[in-house]
């Protein structure tokens, strides 16, 4: 099934996150408008204000968020905003290493902490290896998420 899917990551991993992103049964995939430097560049001169209106708009309709992991990742404002709002939304979270994909000078990064917020509320991470894994762990992170938007409705029902 097509999923609509919002890409977290640090913009300087960029070209790690494009090889993983363009998959066939994901529609819709966001990433806050910055589909190139000079978008971000420009973003950055702006307010925090206007960059969380950004980050907000992608996120609308999207049902699962893949937070693409390098080494800093965890630590990062933006991408924490994102996975806060992802959860508030009621999306599936997933995080993907990336650190061992090649970026546009052949170079690899080391392993990032994976955001405490994935494990913390019932998500799951992995290391990317193909295309046809990383649909099966969307597919996966929407399937938890909606159980447990399912499992809140009945707790409410039942208080």
């Amino acid at each position: 099934m097509a999923r609509r899917v919002f890409f977290s990551f640090h913009y300087d991993h960029v070209w790690k996150v494009n090889q993983i992103r363009s998959m066939t049964n994901i529609i819709g995939t966001a990433a806050a408008g910055f589909q190139d430097a000079s978008l971000w560049e420009e973003a950055k001169k702006k307010s925090e204000a206007v960059i969380y209106g950004m980050i907000d708009k992608a996120l609308e309709n999207t049902t699962v968020t893949v937070v693409c992991v390098t080494y800093g990742t965890a630590n990062r404002k933006y991408i924490n905003y994102e996975i806060d709002k992802s959860l508030e939304g009621g999306n599936g979270l997933v995080a993907v290493q990336i650190h061992h994909l090649k970026d546009q000078n052949g170079n690899t990064g080391s392993a990032g902490a994976i955001p405490s917020q994935i494990e913390n509320n019932g998500f799951k991470a992995y290391k990317y290896t193909n295309k046809e894994a990383l649909a099966k762990w969307i597919e996966e992170a929407y399937e938890l998420a909606l159980e447990k938007k399912t499992a809140e409705r009945l707790k409410k029902a039942f208080q």
